[in-house]
Order: structure tokens, then sequence, then C-alpha cells
């Protein structure tokens, strides 16, 4: 592993390691404070195949990855006054939301590689954001897939509300699961300047 490989890894364990902390704490009644610092995983996944290419990009976030189940197990170790910080099913949702979606990221960025420069670290984040919000909330809390840990009430997420709460009436999950979307969708084009910065510096370093 090349020192530019491991700054992406310990770029993406810290993002891993925070997200996986303040996702503990509430902001406002729709999100968590990991809402805003886990979207920055798709950057530095977007840096790494940009400047070094698909291969690297795919050790940083198998890195990414260990990190993240490693702190999922300790969370449900923790037991806190509901219950333990982290369940079963938000570990396993976690884990193949993050792998799934980096994965895709790595994917269609590499497709686009070619187009203008913002194309692909937007399409590649957007893409990846749908597919991990999808499937982390699902997989989470979605009462279809309650056989998946039935120990586990998740009765509070299917609480039918409305939408953000002013929508049509859904579960609770698909209100949490939109409100992050939108913050992962603004913070994708947030994103675009400090990668162009980034791909700009590393150029002229490179010559």
């Amino acid at each position: 592993m090349n020192r530019y490989t491991l700054i992406g890894v310990l770029a993406m364990a810290t993002v891993v390691v925070a997200s996986n902390i303040l996702v503990q704490f509430l902001f406002g009644n729709w999100l968590t404070w990991g809402a805003f610092t886990y979207p920055f995983a798709f950057l530095v996944t977007d840096l790494m195949n940009r400047l070094f290419g698909p291969s690297q990009a795919r050790k940083v976030i198998f890195a990414g990855f260990v990190v993240g189940v490693i702190s999922s197990l300790i969370g449900t170790q923790i037991m806190l006054e509901y219950g333990p910080a982290v369940t079963l099913r938000i570990a396993a949702g976690s884990g193949t939301a993050f792998l799934t979606a980096q994965l895709m990221d790595v994917f269609v960025f590499d497709r686009l590689r070619n187009k203008a420069w913002w194309r692909a670290p937007l399409v590649s984040s957007l893409v990846g954001s749908s597919l991990d919000t999808a499937i982390f909330f699902t997989i989470a809390f979605s009462a279809a897939l309650a056989f998946l840990e039935p120990a586990n009430d998740v009765s509070w997420a299917n609480e039918a509300l409305p939408l953000l709460g002013f929508g049509p009436v859904v579960p609770l999950w698909v209100s949490l699961g939109v409100a992050d979307f939108m913050v992962k969708l603004a913070l994708a084009l947030v994103a675009l300047a400090p990668f162009r910065a980034a791909v700009n510096r590393w150029k002229y370093l490179a010559t």
C-alpha cells in the first residue's frame, strides 16, 4: 500500500468512525449529525478514483468497510437506556449499504471518467447515495424485514406519519430516509468544489 492509498484509508476511516459516533445525536426531527459527515465518504472515494484509479479506490472502500464493521460491532456492545447503541439490523444495513453504494460509485465514476470534470463525481455520488439510503433504511427499519432480528422492535420506525411532517402518510423511516438523501444530494453538490480544488492541486504538484 503506497502512502497516497494510506492517506485515503485514513481519511475514509475518519469519516466512517465520525459518522458512527455522530449518528447517535439528533439534528432536528428527521436527521442525525452523522448525516452531515457520512456523505464525505463519496468525496474520498471519488478523489482516490480520479487521482489513482478504481483499483486504489476499491482498496480504500474495503478498508472503510472493515472499520465500519468494527465500529458497528463495538456499538452493539454499548447499552443505552433504550437498548444497544447499534442493533444487528442497523449494523447489517450499514455494512451492506456502504459496500454496495461505494462500489457502485467507483463503477459509475469510471464510466464517466472522460466526460466533463464535474459529471463523474456528481453522478456517481448521486447514484451511490440513492443506493446507500434505500438499502440502509430498508434493512434497518422496514417492518417487512422484521424476521432479520425478531427481538428488535422497530414499530417506532414504522409509525404512520406525514412525509417530513407535511406530505403523504408514510412510515417514519421513509421520512428519515428522504431527509437523509436530501442532505446527501446537497453535499454532493457542495463537494464538487473541494474535489476540483484537490484535483487541480495534485496536477500542480505532479508537474
